[in-house]
């Protein structure tokens, strides 16, 4: 059975998301159909890079991905079809699949063109446009009778983290927020031990707080478990399961969490001193 998932910024109130799914049965009642997430906030291209990049993975290889985030059809914009490490993605030509692959080479980019005659009337592009695709691939059929091949797609960088070797200091930066409040940035753990390697001492600093170990999980912070309640609210930096540097408060949430009370939004500077 295909598998096709959905992820928009159309929140879960209006008839948009359900006009999809009802869409995608009209073609085809045999499709599964999962929802990664309607919560993206509005037009938010790096989060939804952050959560797809991370959700795709989990998902048979030859799944479909819809991803309608700033989405609304203009004649002007191309909607595009990336095929990457096995499976589709579909989107507007608005720079997300490039966020989501910034380190991963396509394996075909198509632009779709199935709606491109001239009495074709766009009024909703995930229903008229991104469905038919889905469900076609999802019927067997092949990229190149919905679309053009082409060579790339719009662009757009995804922050990297940066090391200056003269004063031994790791700049990165907040890129996602996630529910429970925990600050996540783009310094990776392989980018870490490699420049890292042969320092033996580091201070994360970030704002006017400063933190001096990375722990593997959020639990590994407890070191009683008997006592474990005492650590409930005790601020930690860990390596996510995305290998992620992450800043956290144990068992916080979004109201006292870490992005509640260390402060820090999305684009703000995390460093790591080395001495």
């Amino acid at each position: 059975m295909s598998i096709i998932t959905l992820t928009s910024d159309f929140g879960t109130l209006d008839y948009r998301v359900a006009a999809i799914k009802g869409s995608i049965l009209s073609l085809n009642r045999e499709v599964n159909i999962t929802d990664i997430t309607h919560s993206i906030q509005a037009f938010n291209l790096v989060q939804t890079s952050h959560i797809v990049r991370n959700a795709y993975k989990f998902f048979p290889k030859g799944s479909i991905h819809i991803i309608a985030t700033d989405s609304f059809y203009h004649k002007s914009r191309r909607n595009i079809l990336y095929k990457a490490d096995g499976s589709y993605f579909i989107a507007a030509d608005n720079g997300v699949l490039s966020l989501i692959f910034f380190d991963i080479k396509p394996e075909a980019i198509y632009e779709i063109t199935l709606n491109n005659r001239f009495d074709d009337v766009v009024n909703f592009t995930s229903t008229d446009v991104f469905v038919p695709v889905a469900v076609h691939l999802a019927n067997g059929g092949l990229p190149e009778v919905i679309g053009r091949k082409i060579d790339s797609a719009k662009q757009l960088s995804f922050p990297r983290p940066v090391y200056n070797e003269s004063e031994k200091i790791m700049v990165g930066e907040v890129t996602y927020i996630d529910n429970f409040g925990n600050i996540i940035s783009n310094i990776n753990k392989e980018f870490f031990e490699t420049i890292g390697r042969g320092q033996e001492n580091f201070t994360i600093k970030f704002r006017n707080l400063s933190l001096s170990k990375i722990f593997s999980t959020h639990t590994e912070l407890v070191s009683d478990w008997e006592r474990e309640t005492e650590f409930h609210g005790q601020s930690a930096a860990i390596f996510n399961d995305s290998d992620l540097l992450e800043l956290t408060i144990y068992k916080g949430s979004k109201k006292n969490g870490a992005k509640s009370l260390f402060g820090l939004n999305v684009g703000e500077k995390i460093f790591i001193q080395f001495s």
